[in-house]
């Protein structure tokens, strides 16, 4: 049994849909005071009162990761609505597609900026307080896709979310001392907005090509991100987890006959 994260403020970044909200339910649902953080203010009010409804504790804040000034606002809102800052869900990302001959220069760098510029700047607005908490967590989400494996189209998004990793490595060193743990869950595919935009022949293909012959769902990501964020986890730090349902794993398809 996990000791309880009940009266612990979490910060959860791209919470108004997807795995950002899975996330930020999952962790109401255990007790915390959770900031639910999106660009869309009324995406972002409309999860926190999902999750008032449920009888949870939240606030929704309106934040450009991207930015300094962003994610300032995103700290100091934490601050000053719970007192404190236990936890950072740095989940905030975009995956648009787009071939390397046809993708342009302010393709990349928004891509950049949200998935790993927003990481760093997150981290960075967030340091002070999960110091003082004594008890900080941090967990990223990154994904399969560009530290273990490449699609077409996806270049970028792939070199983001393997940049978080390289970030996450020596981050980990420089903020043990400070009793902060840094880790990331890297998701396969998991059924959002996102992936159902792809399409439903997409959605087929992946889940014969996934060993449990299922999708993930964002459930199964939030629970991975909660386990980094319990007191058991405090020995655990700069560690991935990929939760995929073994997709990763055949060298084929003729390898799961």
């Amino acid at each position: 049994m996990f000791a309880s994260l009940a009266g612990r403020t979490v910060i959860v970044t791209g919470a108004s849909k997807g795995i950002g909200r899975g996330i930020a339910k999952r962790f109401a649902e255990v007790g915390c005071k959770v900031v639910v953080v999106a660009r869309s203010h009324d995406a972002a009010k409309m999860v926190a009162e999902d999750i008032a409804v449920a009888g949870g504790r939240a606030i929704g804040v309106t934040a450009d990761i991207s930015t300094e000034a962003g994610v300032h606002a995103m700290a100091e809102a934490a601050m000053l609505h719970f007192g404190a800052i236990d936890i950072l869900c740095a989940n905030a990302g975009i995956f648009t597609s787009a071939r390397i001959a046809d993708m342009t220069a302010a393709d990349f760098d928004e891509t950049m900026g949200i998935n790993l510029r927003g990481t760093f700047l997150s981290v960075k607005a967030c340091l002070p307080a999960l110091g003082v908490s004594g008890r900080g967590r941090i967990v990223l989400t990154s994904s399969i896709t560009g530290p273990v494996t490449g699609m077409s189209g996806w270049s970028h998004y792939g070199a983001s979310k393997a940049g978080q990793l390289g970030f996450l490595r020596s981050a980990a060193l420089e903020l043990a001392p400070a009793g902060i743990t840094i880790n990331a869950v890297m998701p396969g595919n998991i059924v959002t907005e996102g992936l159902l935009a792809l399409g439903p022949d997409y959605l087929t293909a992946m889940a014969a090509s996934i060993p449990v012959k299922r999708l993930g769902s964002v459930e199964d990501i939030a629970n991975a991100a909660l386990f980094f964020a319990t007191e058991e986890a405090g020995f655990v730090t700069g560690q991935t987890l990929i939760v995929d349902g073994g997709q990763v794993l055949p060298e084929s398809l003729a390898a799961m006959e």
